[in-house]
């Protein structure tokens, strides 16, 4: 295990971490509930291994280990295993790795290793202006292929800012319906659910926009709150995904993203090579040499001092945040 000083951690929007503490009871989550999944810092104490006190690092807590260590990023130290952690390049600043982490390793997980997207193919990313919508919007385009990206009208700048070639404004009316009415052509290849909702029906109604051998991938699903309708949404969308065609299932292939902590990915985050606003990215095995104008990282929406915590946490719980939300554990960063 190594120490490092926190400097910037961030909330991660659409995440885990406040679903958590404020979804699960006390006997399943236990306590002290650790707040905090990814990070950026330097370390302080590096007991013998291949880094050295002063690296300048990013990288995350996974569930298990803020769990069994009672540890969260919100804090001035935390102890993580080599595995947890990369060295930051010094392209990135402190404040923009602290958003790589676990928004990063979640979006690979699902449109690499999981979609396995390739050139051409098109891609329907619902919650596309969430941390992981615009992380998976970036990586899709790596790859070449062609992104239709779903988000409140408000933030269709962004989105496209990001490399979205065409953007459906969610909030016009539902989402299924929009597809239905106006179904691609050809089909999506892939659907992810970037936001992980429990409601079915984006799943359930994908035969009208999601091609035969398509796949449709879900960042959960995960209830927005404990309430009665979002408690049978997520029955509706279990009973869904789990009966079978022959009994009237839904004939498209659903899949979860789940094991996303990975060395091999998080060395894939890496910058490798940066030349004024031209980057060249490896995706694990997948060099992609291709050119992209502006940052790699992602945009950030606010950066709050280690006082101001609970106004980062309402603001991430109101799903207005365009970005991450940083929070400077050392406020001269």
């Amino acid at each position: 295990m190594v120490l490092v000083l926190v400097s910037p951690k961030t909330d991660e929007d659409g995440s885990s971490g406040y679903k958590i503490m404020g979804f699960f009871p006390d006997f399943l989550r236990g306590r002290p509930i650790p707040s905090g999944m990814d990070l950026s810092g330097v370390i302080v104490d590096s007991n013998d291994t291949e880094y050295s006190n002063g690296d300048q690092v990013y990288g995350f807590m996974s569930l298990g280990l803020c769990k069994t260590t009672k540890q969260g990023t919100l804090s001035e130290y935390v102890r993580l295993p080599t595995t947890h952690f990369v060295r930051r390049p010094p392209t990135v600043t402190p404040l923009e790795a602290a958003g790589i982490g676990t928004v990063a390793l979640t979006a690979y997980t699902a449109i690499v290793e999981l979609a396995q997207v390739e050139a051409e193919q098109t891609v329907f990313i619902y919650g596309a202006s969430s941390s992981v919508g615009l992380a998976a919007i970036r990586i899709a385009k790596s790859l070449d292929a062609k992104v239709v990206a779903s988000a409140s009208g408000r933030n269709e700048t962004l989105v496209r800012s990001v490399g979205a070639d065409e953007f459906i404004d969610y909030t016009i009316q539902p989402i299924h319906e929009i597809l239905i009415t106006n179904p691609p052509s050809p089909k999506f290849s892939v659907i992810f659910d970037a936001v992980g909702l429990a409601d079915p029906s984006l799943y359930t109604h994908s035969p009208a926009y999601l091609a035969p051998n398509g796949i449709f991938v879900s960042n959960g699903p995960f209830p927005k709150d404990a309430s009665g309708p979002e408690l049978w949404n997520l029955v509706r969308t279990i009973v869904a995904i789990s009966t079978p065609q022959w009994l009237g299932g839904v004939p498209r292939r659903w899949t979860v993203v789940n094991d996303i902590y990975s060395k091999a990915k998080l060395d894939a985050t890496q910058v490798l090579a940066a030349q004024g606003r031209h980057y060249v990215l490896v995706w694990v095995g997948i060099k992609v040499d291709r050119t992209m104008s502006g940052s790699l990282n992602l945009p950030i929406d606010t950066v709050l001092d280690f006082k101001d915590v609970i106004e980062g946490y309402e603001k991430q719980m109101s799903k207005r945040a365009r970005g991450k939300i940083v929070v400077r554990i050392d406020s001269s960063i």
